[in-house]
């Protein structure tokens, strides 16, 4: 019996005297049981890892998940937010260390050549970690939007995403819409460079990314999303694809995701 793909995931943080008087690691059960479902094994990346340790981490492991949580810090992306939107903006309760551990974790990523799945946050530090800049406040600077942070439908589909036809989540999906939840308030604004856009809601706000084709052999596998599909993968299966693809990507050991059988239109 081969052994399962080890996914090292990268936490959340929880304020002081949330649980206890120290700053504590979070991780949703919904992410360890959408990559157990597809036979993975998650294991969470300690909130005090070095750079050597995050190396080390990732050498060890045969994917990487990056999660929700809180924003981004604005200074990564060289934005001097005005006091309006600075107060819109809540940062990690650890000084800005979960910002830091994800972009080396990131860069580790590219370096060793591992699949990557980032969501929400995630999809945003990964912009971020690879030149891009985000939209600080949807409501702010996006006045038309619709509203994105439906935290009373968490686990429900809100709206729809239009996906980018031959992309890879459209690929992944069979299809070229998808029905997504949504609970967040900031977003991509500029793509990174080695980055593509392969979903967008009807706002026009960006709901998921991958790399470019000219930069598509990099990795084995990058697909990031804005949603969160490990809430809808017990009655949607084009959001159990997603896992179950990143899982196939991690099973391969270090050789590209391929879609054998899935050349489609989409």
């Amino acid at each position: 019996m081969s052994k399962p793909p080890l996914i090292l995931i990268s936490p959340s943080v929880e304020r002081k005297g949330d649980e206890f008087g120290d700053l504590s690691v979070c991780l949703s059960e919904t992410y360890q049981r959408a990559l157990m479902g597809v036979g993975c094994l998650p294991l969470a990346l300690p909130a005090l890892a070095s750079r050597e340790l995050i190396a080390e981490g990732v050498r060890h492991c045969d994917g990487v998940l990056l999660t929700g949580g809180d924003d981004v810090d604005p200074r990564l992306y060289g934005k001097a937010l005005p006091r309006r939107l600075r107060q819109k903006v809540t940062l990690t309760p650890d000084g800005g260390a979960r910002d830091w551990r994800e972009v080396v974790l990131i860069d580790e990523v590219f370096r060793q050549r591992k699949p990557l799945l980032a969501i929400c946050r995630g999809q945003q530090i990964l912009n971020v970690a690879l030149g891009g800049t985000l939209l600080a406040d949807i409501p702010s600077l996006r006045p038309g939007a619709i509203n994105h942070r439906r935290h009373d439908r968490r686990s429900k589909i809100v709206h729809e995403v239009l996906l980018t036809p031959a992309s890879l989540l459209a690929k992944i999906t069979a299809g070229l819409r998808l029905g997504v939840n949504s609970t967040h308030h900031q977003a991509v604004a500029r793509v990174a460079g080695p980055l593509m856009v392969a979903g967008v809601s009807g706002d026009g706000i960006i709901e998921a990314l991958e790399l470019k084709p000219g930069a598509a052999e990099i990795l084995p596998f990058l697909l990031s999303v804005q949603f969160h599909p490990e809430r809808l993968v017990d009655r949607h299966p084009e959001h159990q694809a997603i896992f179950g693809a990143f899982a196939q990507a991690c099973g391969r050991k270090g050789k590209h995701y391929l879609y054998e059988g899935q050349d489609s239109d989409c």
